[in-house]
């Protein structure tokens, strides 16, 4: 990533001209809560600040944000969200679940919007999705609901292999759900499953060490931040390992790993952009509805498969959304 986009995007936090900070007191301030790190999140962040912009709203101009991210340390969120409450921000954007649950934890005055990959009612943010109640709501992509669908595009292209790996960070608020609901998919097929767990990079060259040493050849990867920050790093490690993958999210894939199948981040992104916007002029967050994802991208690296020796059928690539060459 460029430092110049890098700066174009995060920077005007830090870095915004004096004359955008003549007078703020008629301009709102949003809480930005994030549990990843912003060089990894560029075009998540473009994406929610186009949303924002489609609400009315752009930054420096007729907005002020106050950005939070916890760099994977999930612990910082609590403080960071109380942090936010304590400087009286107008509403908070909160990405990824365990931000959502800090936000919502922080207050139950101020508007939340958040989005993130797992099912928000079974989190314990929402009441519902269609009546969230409350002083939050947002968008969901069920990135972990669709474990048993990924684990099937594996095994299609490996029928004869009995075993599946989960790379799993158990510090995740959805760790034990996604667990379970692997344990299942792996059960359905008679497959064996094995869990690796990972909340350091350290760790994360442990864990293909052990998928070497055990001969596993299949991988889920969970959708947390750790992995998606690093995943460039993630993919080479399972070049080397001579391992398949398959995450939720197309960034993934497009950085080396084979495939990815899921809900766009970034529109939700820019779904979630839009919905801080309306929060921002006065709509209550319980009025409305948490959305969800109405298109799955199906994407297959197939330069990645030849590095690994793999053949992906012909039908298995007229699926794909898109193929990498």
């Amino acid at each position: 990533m460029k430092r110049r986009e890098f700066l174009a995007l995060i920077g005007a936090a830090v870095c915004r001209p004096l004359h955008a900070r003549a007078d703020q007191s008629e301009v709102p301030t949003l809480g930005f809560l994030h549990g990843s790190a912003p060089e990894g999140q560029v075009h998540v962040l473009r994406a929610f600040k186009n949303g924002l912009e489609e609400a009315g709203y752009v930054e420096g101009r007729n907005l002020k944000i106050e950005y939070r991210w916890a760099r994977g340390a999930y612990d910082r969120l609590p403080a960071m969200a109380a942090e936010l409450v304590r400087n009286r921000v107008s509403a908070i954007f909160a990405m990824t679940p365990v931000a959502a649950l800090a936000a919502k934890h922080a207050t139950h005055s101020i508007p939340v919007v958040f989005a993130l990959g797992s099912d928000p009612v079974k989190d314990g943010l929402v009441e519902s999705l269609n009546r969230p109640g409350g002083n939050i709501t947002g968008v969901t992509f069920f990135s972990n609901l669709l474990i048993q669908k990924r684990l099937e595009l594996l095994h299609e292209l490996d029928p004869k292999a009995s075993t599946v790996a989960l790379l799993l960070n158990p510090e995740n608020a959805n760790a034990a759900l996604e667990r379970q609901q692997t344990e299942t998919a792996a059960k359905i097929l008679s497959m064996q499953l094995v869990v690796l767990d990972a909340t350091t990079q350290v760790d994360l060259d442990k864990a293909f060490a052990a998928l070497r040493e055990k001969h596993i050849t299949l991988l889920l990867i969970s959708g947390d931040v750790l992995f998606n920050t690093r995943r460039d790093h993630v993919a080479r490690l399972a070049l080397q390992a001579r391992v398949a993958t398959c995450s939720a999210n197309r960034e993934q894939a497009a950085a080396g790993g084979l495939m990815s199948y899921g809900a766009s981040i970034t529109e939700a992104a820019r779904e979630a952009g839009t919905y801080t916007g309306r929060v921002l002029k006065g709509v209550k967050p319980a009025d409305l509805p948490v959305l969800e994802p109405t298109k799955f991208d199906f994407v297959i690296n197939m330069k990645t498969a030849k590095q690994l020796g793999l053949v992906v059928p012909r039908p298995m690539q007229m699926l794909a959304s898109e193929v990498i060459e």
